[in-house]
């Protein structure tokens, strides 16, 4: 399978990625896409990179802490490939800290200092150094370094025309053959598994804070971008496939607003909605498909799609080039979508 090209079904993140790892490596690919490039949910603003939560550790976890760390030499290898900015940079998460769980988050930090690089650095602070704060009832914030952020739509930009720089076709409008190849087709691809998608809204408010920490407050990701713009997101609707904006955006820029009074006057400038795959075990799917030999699966990155993808591609590429086996249990593909 090394020598001919390798077909990756869809242009998403986790798409995308693979047909990078693998044209890094020096395979040839071909990648197929329905619609365009990010036409589904890799097409939003968010791009929050933040890690789970460091107690009860898990493979799950410890695969995403990997991806992110890994993630500023991936990047930047994709920049240099194809000379186009993914918009990653790695500047940290603010989170205000309710009254009453001062205790719980000093266990948090404990956690953080077994499971993640010293680097990263978990703390609570009273005099934050940040352009967005959130008002905080107790007069305190949890801080880490190791959270950061990637402009979705500038990251498949940069993808695509890195992997085209490496000799790689990206075929547009055109559904992939019914063939061997690496599936990364989303919610559709879902199907067969028993996944499904859930509805995200979110938006993009006219805003510079480059560089910046991001918010992480009543369940609002608040993330400021290098382009002068700040993205807000997002709404979680489970059993909602339509694409509108609708009032629960609206309430979510208020929201934001009211979180980070800074942003009180900063203008809308894009608003978003989508389906974002959501593979039944809330963990990506990655791995052979059951039953169908030569086919791969990579899909259901659900809200760690972009922080995941570079580790999805990598295992995918080991396993496919080296049949080197890094999958844990838990990500691959039940064998209920056999045949």
């Amino acid at each position: 399978m090394a020598s001919a090209k390798i077909t990756i079904a869809g242009a998403g993140i986790f798409g995308l990625s693979c047909a990078w790892e693998l044209t890094r490596r020096g395979q040839p690919v071909r990648v197929y896409e329905a619609g365009r490039i990010g036409a589904g949910s890799s097409g939003g603003h968010v791009g929050a990179l933040a890690p789970h939560a460091p107690e009860n550790w898990n493979p799950k976890k410890q695969v995403q802490l990997e991806a992110l760390i890994a993630a500023p030499g991936w990047w930047a290898a994709v920049a240099e490939a194809g000379g186009k900015d993914p918009g990653y940079a790695r500047g940290g998460r603010i989170q205000p800290v309710a009254a009453g769980t001062e205790d719980r988050l000093r266990e948090r930090i404990a956690h953080a200092r077994a499971n993640w690089p010293d680097w990263a650095g978990m703390a609570l602070t009273d005099r934050p150094e940040a352009a967005l704060v959130p008002a905080s009832p107790t007069g305190l914030w949890l801080i880490d370094r190791l959270t950061a952020r990637i402009s979705p739509r500038a990251a498949g930009k940069a993808l695509a025309a890195a992997i085209r720089a490496g000799g790689g076709e990206i075929i547009e409008d055109m559904p992939a053959p019914d063939a061997p190849a690496i599936w990364a087709t989303g919610v559709a691809g879902l199907a067969p598994f028993g996944g499904g998608g859930v509805k995200g809204q979110s938006a993009l408010l006219a805003f510079a804070a480059p560089g910046q920490p991001q918010v992480f407050a009543d369940g609002l990701h608040i993330v400021p971008h290098g382009d002068g713009t700040v993205a807000i997101g997002s709404t979680s609707e489970r059993g909602v496939l339509d694409t509108g904006t609708d009032a629960q955006l609206e309430a979510l820029i208020a929201k934001a607003r009211t979180i980070c009074p800074v942003l009180a006057d900063a203008p809308v400038v894009d608003r978003w909605a989508g389906i974002r795959p959501r593979a039944p075990s809330r963990a990506p799917m990655v791995g052979p498909w059951p039953g169908r030999p030569g086919h791969y699966v990579a899909n259901g990155g659900f809200k760690i799609g972009l922080a995941m993808a570079p580790a999805v591609a990598a295992m995918l590429a080991d396993l496919i080039l080296e049949g080197r086996d890094r999958i844990p249990q838990g990500f691959r593909p039940p064998a209920m979508a056999a045949g």
